[in-house]
């Protein structure tokens, strides 16, 4: 695939190649070819990061003859002298107060609310922040695209092999931060659990010390001693394991401008629970059980009637699962270049 003129991405979040925006940047760099990618020499500081965006990134831009500037999450030069893309997966610190942060960092969003509000196209990950963008920074609805991340093709049912747990489990990946919600999964299983007694509930991650946006998850784990297991870091060849083997993938998100977590259990033919929040319902379509994340009975009934009849949702997975690739991704931003380019 040939875009049709020069783009320079910004691949400051090569450096952090497990994060959203680190695996949307290396998924387009693998399907845009004829990208031009700037990318600082090292992790930097907040301070250091903000004269990257602002300056160097620009530069390197200038330097590549690049046509286009493309920052694949929410940063763009507040002064250029180039037309820009911007990719908003999301506007939690908009959105959620409570991750809205201290004077500088609402500073930082503030400057980059007003970078991004000029660029002459806007990518988002789902309407659901096509809506948040357009109520938010106020921009004309032409210059804002919705283009659905992708599926990578290595998550795909296998149930052979062993699994990774010793016993059945519900698993859960997706971040342990506040607005994931993960106390009421907790609480949640710990209604279910004398029914499955040999059922565990398996949490990817490793609790952060308690803070306003990090909830005490071993104190709500606790009443249930090893039947909740805080698995810690997992590897992608780990977590592919995971959910190929789950009993079922329960995400009880509060807040997501996508969701990959629970498509990416989909594709593997897991049974999937998922909240009713912001983009979920539009990206896991009938395949999920949806239920409201404030209602932790729901949940609780949710998870009952997979882990009662798990088969139909393994088979409506894949199919929902296979209508999102990286390969229609790249496509659609490489249009929105040639569009860009046009004007």
């Amino acid at each position: 695939m040939r875009t049709p003129t020069v783009v320079s991405l910004n691949g400051y979040f090569l450096n952090n190649p497990h994060t959203g925006s680190g695996q949307y940047t290396l998924h387009l760099i693998e399907h845009i070819k004829d990208l031009a990618v700037a990318k600082p020499e090292s992790l930097l500081s907040n301070p250091a990061k903000l004269q990257w965006e602002q300056l160097q990134w620009p530069r390197q831009a200038r330097e590549q003859d690049a046509a286009i500037l493309h920052a694949p999450y929410f940063a763009l030069p507040l002064r250029r002298t180039l037309p820009a893309v911007v990719t908003i997966h999301d506007l939690i610190p908009m959105v959620l107060p409570a991750y809205r942060g201290s004077p500088l960092v609402r500073a930082y969003t503030w400057l980059q609310a007003l970078a991004c509000r000029s660029a002459e196209a806007i990518l988002v990950d789902s309407e659901c922040s096509k809506r948040d963008v357009l109520r938010l920074l106020r921009v004309p609805e032409d210059r804002v695209h919705v283009v659905y991340l992708g599926v990578d093709p290595r998550f795909s049912p296998d149930p052979s092999g062993s699994s990774p747990l010793d016993q059945p489990y519900v698993f859960y990946l997706g971040g342990l931060d506040l607005r994931k919600n993960v106390p009421a999964l907790i609480r949640a299983f710990t209604e279910i659990a004398p029914e499955y007694p040999d059922l565990v509930l398996a949490i990817a991650g490793q609790p952060r010390q308690p803070s306003p946006l990090f909830p005490d998850l071993r104190a709500q784990a606790a009443p249930l001693g090893g039947r909740v297991r805080f698995l810690g870091h997992v590897s992608d060849d780990e977590k592919l394991a995971l959910y190929r083997h789950a009993e079922l993938f329960a995400f009880p998100s509060l807040y997501e401008g996508f969701g990959l977590d629970p498509l990416e259990a989909l594709a593997c033919g897991c049974p999937v629970v998922c909240s009713t929040a912001s983009s979920l319902p539009e990206i896991t379509g009938d395949a999920a059980l949806l239920f409201d994340p404030n209602d932790e009975r729901a949940l609780a009934d949710a998870m009952r009637l997979a882990l009662a009849d798990p088969d139909p949702l393994r088979a409506k997975g894949p199919p929902q699962a296979a209508k999102f690739t990286w390969e229609k991704t790249a496509e659609q931003t490489a249009a929105v270049y040639g569009r860009v380019a046009a004007q």
